[in-house]
């Protein structure tokens, strides 16, 4: 039997630490306490609540927000070259990349210290240094809202875009991810080290043939150089998106900031990264208030203690306008503001 609460803090379920208040909370362990929230809602209007690390709250909720607690990791299916396995939307994504280093299981060791919980992991298509979940995605389990009917998602069902999905859009609001299933390597593992800073810090450590667990390694040690932990520090990783502008867009910023790192996605798109941008625009360790922008990493917005979710996101939108004004190019936050 779920035990629904009422004016419930949200401030230990966001990495924010915003001190938001629910109406009425609760946490759930099943599927089956799952679908008894949503049946015994007090409110017309419910909140699903993951690990709270892709989140700005900017006010109070005045509704039922329901905490996915589901936790549990099995073998599905494997042969001697692969393993699926079936991740309950309550596991830390974190753990759940250190649960398959220790077994030897590869392809999501470059997406180590995400922050976060597996069932959102879809929703974001979360990446890193040139791996999105989508690549080791089999397929998902969600419960429709309305009618709490379950459903499985194949890849193609998600559409899958940068930081993007069906889930995002289509769906939005109307399904919970309950469970994820996720095809890993045993052996002969495909190692993704094109980008430069895993390079870099390999050949520092005179690794030449790099397994898993040194990738991973790698990739803990240069997110924790550029971002704060939001146990020391209130962040929600990077804020904003990189933006994805069209050839024609992309001459035209080159010609003006031929010093500009950019990566080409395809013949006629290419991805500026925001964090290049908001620094050039002033903003690189910045505080106003506690509201502030990390001084190691512009992408990352933070709380210094006592900012509200409203302050956190005014800065946002200053910063949004400038960027446009000096570069004419819009970045879109990869953070949800609630």
């Amino acid at each position: 039997m779920i035990q629904i609460e009422e004016n419930r803090s949200l401030k230990s379920f966001n990495t924010f630490g915003i001190d938001c208040k629910a109406r009425y909370f609760v946490s759930v362990k099943s599927v089956e306490e799952l679908k008894e929230a949503l049946r015994n809602s007090p409110s017309e209007e419910i909140f699903i609540l993951g690990g709270g690390s892709n989140l700005l709250l900017t006010s109070d909720m005045d509704h039922l927000v329901i905490h996915l607690d589901l936790k549990g990791i099995n073998v599905i299916s494997e042969n001697e070259n692969e393993v699926v396995l079936r991740v309950q939307a309550g596991e830390n994504w974190h753990e759940f990349v250190q649960y398959c280093l220790r077994n030897d299981y590869g392809g999501v060791e470059n997406l180590s210290l995400i922050p976060g919980n597996v069932g959102t992991a879809p929703i974001q298509n979360i990446g890193a240094y040139g791996v999105e979940i989508k690549d080791v995605f089999e397929k998902c389990s969600a419960l429709f809202i309305d009618s709490l009917e379950t459903k499985e998602f194949s890849i193609d069902d998600c559409d899958f875009g940068y930081r993007n999905s069906i889930f995002k859009n289509e769906l939005k609001d109307k399904v919970i991810i309950t469970s994820v299933d996720l095809k890993l390597s045993k052996r002969e593992h495909h190692i993704h080290t094109s980008y430069g800073a895993i390079q870099s810090l390999l050949k520092e450590r005179e690794i030449t043939n790099p397994t898993i667990q040194d990738v991973s390694e790698v990739v803990i040690d240069i997110r924790s150089s550029k971002l704060p932990d939001p146990k020391d520090l209130g962040n929600s990783g990077s804020f904003f998106k990189n933006p994805v502008i069209n050839a024609e867009t992309f001459q035209q910023f080159r010609l003006r900031y031929p010093e500009a790192p950019f990566y080409e996605v395809s013949a006629t798109e290419f991805k500026i990264p925001a964090g290049w941008l908001i620094e050039q625009c002033g903003f690189k360790g910045k505080r106003f208030g506690d509201a502030g922008v990390h001084e190691k990493q512009a992408l990352v917005l933070v709380n210094f203690g006592n900012a509200k979710g409203a302050d956190i996101w005014q800065l946002a939108q200053r910063i949004q306008a400038d960027v446009k004004e000096k570069f004419g190019i819009f970045i879109e936050p990869e953070v949800n503001v609630i």
